[in-house]
């Protein structure tokens, strides 16, 4: 009978062991680990990055995504700094830029995750609707300063630009004023909704913001780059087909070692519903 009682007290401690083990498995398994990704940067991404990561965590519980702006060139200075995980940028990475990551030893992955087109806005109430490049130039770097020059009324003309840590920024030098330099009396102003606030509040202004600031508040140019033959309205169309020529991609630049840690939310990024919410956004979405 003892025998037989020690026997019972064996099995049901082996059962109650086995049990808490099990227990313990499911437990682990059960749990996710929680993933937190901070990315920093170009204002021009900011919108689309904030949607992005927002249907992304209603999907994936476990993860925290935090989204601020500042301008490429702050984005890229927190990825030199280690002070976040992701660099939004609506420019390519500098030579100089290139040389301090190689200098701190930063292997770092440029990642595509949508493109854009700048659309150039004036006040509502002017009547000017087509400017060749040349005429842009011309406006931003201050040699012709009044619109009766390019077509409009008589009245000065006042040019607003995003400050010179902005991707944007550099991309519409490179590629608009042909790395000209912007007039000292251009207007710089801190983010792209700036822009779009001054023009529309004041008669004479121009300015240049990403296609996704489009807005009722101001009116939009159409470009020509082959001397007036043809202009082109932007649109997500017109960037994805390259007929409109002040298009560029946008950008996410990360350090190779969290590549691991961002590769899901980067998958869903260009996965079919990703770029569904780039085009939703006012983006233009990856080709295939």
């Amino acid at each position: 009978m003892k025998k037989m009682l020690s026997m019972i007290v064996a099995v049901s401690f082996l059962m109650a062991c086995g049990n808490t083990e099990n227990k313990n498995k499911n437990e682990t398994a059960n749990k996710v680990e929680s993933v937190n990704i901070l990315v920093k940067g170009s204002d021009t991404v900011l919108p689309l990055a904030q949607k992005l990561a927002e249907e992304y965590m209603k999907k994936n519980k476990n993860t925290s995504i935090t989204i601020v702006g500042g301008g490429s060139g702050v984005g890229i200075a927190a990825l030199l700094d280690e002070t976040t995980d992701i660099a939004m940028a609506s420019r390519s990475l500098k030579q100089d830029e290139k040389l301090k990551l190689k200098q701190h030893n930063k292997d770092v992955v440029e990642f595509n995750l949508a493109n854009d087109a700048l659309s150039v806005v004036v006040n509502k109430e002017n009547p000017v609707r087509q400017l060749t490049r040349e005429q842009l130039e011309g406006i931003f770097t201050g040699k012709i300063t009044n619109w009766k020059d390019v077509g409009g009324n008589d009245g000065k003309i006042i040019y607003y630009s995003r400050e010179t840590s902005s991707g944007t920024y550099e991309f519409f030098r490179e590629h608009v004023l042909d790395k000209k330099n912007f007039g000292n009396k251009a207007l710089l102003m801190p983010a792209t909704g700036a822009i779009v606030q001054s023009v529309s509040q004041t008669k004479g202004a121009i300015g240049y913001i990403g296609l996704a600031y489009e807005s009722n508040e101001v009116a939009t140019i159409d470009v020509s780059y082959d001397g007036a033959k043809t202009f082109v309205t932007p649109s997500v169309a017109a960037a994805q087909d390259k007929t409109y020529p002040i298009s560029r991609p946008l950008f996410f630049y990360f350090g190779k070692q969290v590549e691991p840690k961002l590769k899901a939310f980067l998958d869903y990024i260009v996965s079919a519903e990703g770029q569904a919410i780039v085009q939703e956004v006012g983006y233009v979405p990856l080709t295939k």
